[in-house]
């Protein structure tokens, strides 16, 4: 693998939604490796706090503002002349693109904006932050970037597919090299355990609050759960190495893991002795199975995963432990459990 520490030292790197949960992990460790950041957010989504925890860092900027809106993004390329651009912001989360599709597609705009002023301004490469959500609900597994897609239905899947389209033209025209990457389920400090939030977040949450870890139908679903440093360390390996030019790839550790299980090394963690909680729900949007094919960004950038699923949890688990205030103390009481379902058939039943 290439040393961050020789090629970053004193670069100048934008990251859009740098105070997000992925973008602030990746301002964090582009800092480490000697780089001048400048973290780019609305903070619609992203937290003062990650900013806040950054003042006095000579090397660290902060600018508030939309990626989707030429005129907030056009003075940071203007006035810091960038020499790579992480593109991360985006709106985020299923519940949140569902009640907002429109919304979703204006993050349209925002991926012509880094390329118009990445132009302009000499931008030397970009990284562009996909999703797995591209693969949709293909059946063959695991998820290769060789697949065409076969769902891009929901608009953030829309959204993630055409900006890798955009990109890859824009390169060719351009020349400037662009690498998208496709995000399977990162977790880590700082994610959020909101309703808008992610399944890892949840039931930590839910766990330290003592109440059961809630699934949606019977948790045989799986997904490849990616530690964040993971993450962010394969990032930034595709932004250094020039095999990653023009390529997708795979950010995900190549292990299935099903909800259940999920939520049962959780509840391990925490030594506790909690039930999961399965709810007679269908999401009609949700993939049954996912999991990458994590042979190319191994083959093409040399990196693989480093972090256990167990590890990964366990040091989540002790930040929401040590840091409440991101604990989720709702239930979702308005669903049905399996349980509460068959109590209710056989007491019609007997009825």
């Amino acid at each position: 693998m290439i040393n961050p520490k020789e090629k970053l030292n004193g670069k100048k790197i934008l990251v859009t939604g740098g105070a997000g949960f992925i973008g602030s992990h990746l301002c964090d460790h582009l800092l480490a490796y000697g780089a001048r950041v400048i973290c780019f957010d609305n903070l619609s989504t992203g937290s003062q706090r990650y900013v806040d925890s950054k003042k006095g860092d000579k090397d660290f900027t902060f600018i508030l503002g939309d990626a989707n809106k030429f005129e907030n993004l056009e003075p940071v390329f203007a006035d810091h002349k960038p020499d790579y651009v992480f593109h991360y912001a985006a709106l985020v989360g299923v519940r949140r693109t569902e009640e907002d599709p429109m919304g979703v597609l204006n993050d349209i705009e925002g991926i012509k904006h880094i390329s118009k002023l990445s132009s302009k301004h000499g931008v030397k490469k970009i990284v562009y932050a996909s999703s797995s959500e591209v693969y949709g609900n293909q059946k063959e597994l695991p998820f290769s970037e060789e697949s065409s897609y076969h769902d891009t239905r929901h608009p953030y899947a829309l959204v993630k597919a055409t900006g890798e389209s955009y990109f890859k033209s824009y390169s060719a025209i351009t020349g400037i090299p662009v690498t998208s990457l496709r995000f399977f389920n990162t977790y880590g400090p700082r994610q959020a355990s909101t309703p808008y939030g992610f399944v890892v977040g949840i039931f930590i949450s839910q766990v330290l609050s003592d109440l059961r870890p809630t699934i949606f139908r019977d948790g045989t679903q799986t997904r490849d759960f990616t530690y964040i440093d993971d993450n962010v360390e394969a990032a930034i390996q595709a932004l250094l190495n020039d095999k990653a030019n023009g390529q997708a790839l795979n950010i995900g550790t190549g292990v299935e893991t099903s909800v259940l299980e999920l939520a049962n090394k959780i509840v391990a963690i925490s030594g506790k002795e909690l039930k999961p909680n399965l709810l007679r729900h269908i999401n009609l949007v949700e993939t049954q199975r996912r999991v990458a094919d994590a042979s190319k960004l191994k083959n093409l950038v040399g990196y693989q995963y480093q972090t256990s699923l167990v590890d990964g949890l366990k040091i989540t688990h002790d930040w929401y432990r040590d840091n409440p205030e991101f604990i989720l103390t709702e239930q979702n009481s308005d669903q049905y459990t399996y349980e509460d379902y068959e109590r209710k058939v056989w007491k019609s039943k007997e009825e």
